[in-house]
């Protein structure tokens, strides 16, 4: 394993210390956390906008924080939910006043800590709601569904509703909105590789790809004979078209890490035309990373129907360096 980086148990700090230091127009932190917050503060009256989870996934989720997105974002250690102490600092960051929400990811840490903090916000006077994002359709039961690139949709347009002046019940609605159209399967050529062990997260031989990978460097729930990126389009939009009908979307081709810009941009040639061929209108096109997962080489499609609404929101002015419009 080659990283660049000082010692493994600091990446995450020294990470955040860079990020904010890099951009002081855009963030703060908060005092003794990994929690990176708005430079310029809660928006008195506002709706503030959370969310987070382990880091590794760059540049979600402190990318993301910014006018028109999130409010504060929480830095959890590599694939380690953060700490409900630490989801409590990022609220207070967050706290304008007029409620905050939690956006959070379907895994089970995650979802436990989030809830854990908005009770010990809700003691401490701050209203708190949130919203869980499980859009991952490799897995069968949606119950167990991860959160995966679909997030990003959801902080765009909560976001943007939330800057717009909607109350914390509407800004939830929107969230919960996407949340339930959202549809999202990814693949991988190639493991990450931990920082602290060293390791991959799973072994992989030349000629075997992954497919129905999550963000936590975890293997897929099928492992396939590797194949050119036009067969593997299609195996991943036959199982995304079973659940997003043809209409009007939001197509995400989304980087896991170490993977080419010049094959993500082949990858959407793929999708495109498959989609197109198959009766979608892609109103709204994304090619990049926004959720990776350290340097895994391969990527994910996320699926969003969308409505003028929703249009709406996604188009509306950003200033997070990962969504910046």
């Amino acid at each position: 394993m080659k990283k660049l980086i000082g010692e493994a148990n600091e990446l995450v700090s020294q990470m955040v210390e860079g990020m904010v230091h890099a951009h002081p127009e855009l963030y703060g932190r908060v005092e003794g956390f990994n929690v990176i917050c708005r430079a310029d503060g809660a928006k008195s009256g506002k709706v503030g906008l959370v969310s987070g989870g382990g880091s590794g996934h760059e540049p979600a989720h402190a990318g993301y924080v910014g006018d028109g997105m999130l409010d504060a974002a929480v830095c959890g250690e590599v694939f380690t939910s953060p700490t409900p102490d630490m989801v409590l600092e990022g609220i207070k960051a967050a706290d304008g006043g007029n409620g905050v929400l939690l956006v959070v990811k379907n895994y089970a840490g995650d979802v436990m800590n989030f809830e854990l903090a908005a009770e010990l916000a809700d003691a401490e006077g701050i209203k708190v709601d949130h919203v869980v994002v499980a859009d991952d359709v490799a897995i069968t039961n949606k119950e167990d569904r991860r959160g995966v690139a679909g997030t990003v949709f959801v902080h765009k347009i909560a976001g943007a509703a939330a800057a717009s002046g909607k109350s914390l019940d509407e800004v939830k609605a929107l969230a919960e909105k996407v949340a339930a159209n959202v549809r999202s399967m990814g693949m991988a050529v190639e493991p990450c590789y931990m920082p602290v062990s060293g390791k991959p997260g799973f072994d992989l031989n030349e000629e075997e790809m992954e497919i129905g990978i999550g963000i936590h460097g975890e293997r897929g729930v099928e492992r396939k004979p590797t194949t050119n990126v036009d067969a593997i389009v299609d195996d991943l939009l036959d199982h995304l078209k079973k659940e997003v009908s043809p209409g009007e979307v939001a197509v995400m081709v989304n980087g896991m890490g170490g993977t080419p810009l010049s094959e993500l941009y082949v990858t959407y040639h793929f999708v495109a035309k498959k989609l197109e061929d198959a009766g979608y209108s892609l109103k709204r096109k994304y090619v990049g990373n926004y959720m990776t997962s350290l340097e895994m080489h391969g990527f994910s499609i996320t699926l969003l129907p969308l409505d003028e609404e929703l249009t709406g929101y996604l188009d509306a002015p950003s200033a997070a360096l990962g969504f910046k419009l």
